[in-house]
């Protein structure tokens, strides 16, 4: 199953590097200045940084998984991003 979404800030970069020292920590993490990819038990999760957004690709075998990784992603950004008054992320079946 994938799922995708996009969060607007112009802060992209500096939060996927966040994201990616700190999983990195706990989770084999592969990551540059524009994409980081996040290897949790339950699935991945791809991240591309652009100058208006970060765009972020889940893949989980199935639905439950693909919760559990969206829920522990979304959970993360969100707190990283508190300064852009985040709203929750609006998800969608990949095709």
């Amino acid at each position: 199953m994938r799922l995708t979404a996009d969060f607007p800030t112009a802060r992209a970069a500096s939060l996927m590097g966040t994201m990616a020292k700190h999983f990195g920590h706990k989770i084999p993490v592969t990551h540059d200045d524009h994409q980081a990819v996040l290897r949790f038990e339950m699935g991945e999760a791809h991240l591309q940084a652009t100058p208006e957004r970060l765009h972020l690709a889940l893949e989980a075998a199935d639905d439950a998984a693909a919760e559990r990784l969206r829920g522990v992603v979304e959970s993360h950004l969100l707190r990283f991003a508190q300064r852009d008054d985040p709203a929750p992320l609006d998800w969608a079946p990949a095709a």
